[in-house]
C-alpha cells in the first residue's frame, strides 16, 4: 500500500510538473571581474553587446559603495546622465536587480563625474518566440529587487551564466520523469 501511495505522488508531481511554465533566469555580473566601477576604463557598452538578456535575468552591480551607486533612469536621463528623476536607486555595493520587463533598462553611476566618464550601462532585453516566455508589460516600470544572501552570486558564477543555465520547465518535467521512473521500479 505504502509503495503504491508514493508511486501516484510522483505520479501527480509529473503532471503538475508538465503543466510549469517557469523559466529562472542567467546571473550577470556587470562589468565581469572589474565590476561596477570607473576604474580600469571598463566599456559597459560593449559589456553588453556580449550578452544576450532575456527576461528573468538577473543582474549584478558589485561595487565600493563609498564610491558609487546605480540608479535606473529613462532613456533621456540615461543619454545626459541627468540623476534628478530616477526610476529606482540602489546603493548596497552588491545590487541583483531581476529583469521583469522587456526593452532597455537603463542605468548608471550618479556620483557627479561617472556618468560622463562611462559608468553607465543599456541592457536590452528583446523578446523570444518561445511558448515558455511570460509577456509582462512593456519597461515602463522599475525592474529591481533587493538583494538577498542567498541569491547573491560570487564572481565566479555571476561573470558566467551558463555555469548556472537555465532552467525551464523542460528540465523539470525531466526530473519528475526520471524521479517516477525510480520510484515505479522500486514497485
Amino acid at each position: 500500500m505504502e509503495k503504491m501511495t508514493v508511486a501516484a505522488l510522483l505520479i501527480s508531481m509529473v503532471v503538475y510538473g508538465s503543466q510549469m511554465k517557469t523559466t529562472f533566469g542567467a546571473l550577470y555580473m556587470v562589468g565581469d571581474s572589474a565590476g561596477w566601477t570607473t576604474i580600469g576604463n571598463v566599456n559597459y557598452k560593449q559589456w553588453a553587446a556580449t550578452k544576450t538578456f532575456q527576461f528573468g535575468d538577473t543582474i549584478v552591480f558589485t561595487y565600493n559603495k563609498q564610491f558609487h551607486n546605480v540608479m535606473q533612469v529613462k532613456h533621456g536621463d540615461y543619454r545626459s546622465c541627468n540623476v534628478s528623476a530616477p526610476i529606482a536607486t540602489h546603493s548596497t555595493g552588491n545590487d541583483s536587480i531581476v529583469i521583469k520587463t522587456y526593452g532597455h533598462h537603463y542605468y548608471l553611476c550618479a556620483v557627479p563625474g561617472h556618468c560622463q566618464a562611462g559608468q553607465k550601462l543599456d541592457i536590452n532585453v528583446q523578446r523570444l518566440s518561445s511558448t515558455l516566455a511570460p509577456t509582462p508589460s512593456p519597461s515602463s516600470s522599475p525592474s529591481s529587487s533587493s538583494p538577498s544572501p542567498s541569491s547573491t552570486p560570487s564572481s565566479a558564477t555571476a561573470s558566467k551564466p551558463n555555469s548556472i543555465g537555465k532552467v525551464t520547465a523542460t528540465s523539470i518535467k525531466l526530473g519528475f520523469a526520471i524521479a517516477l521512473l525510480a520510484a515505479v521500479s522500486i514497485v
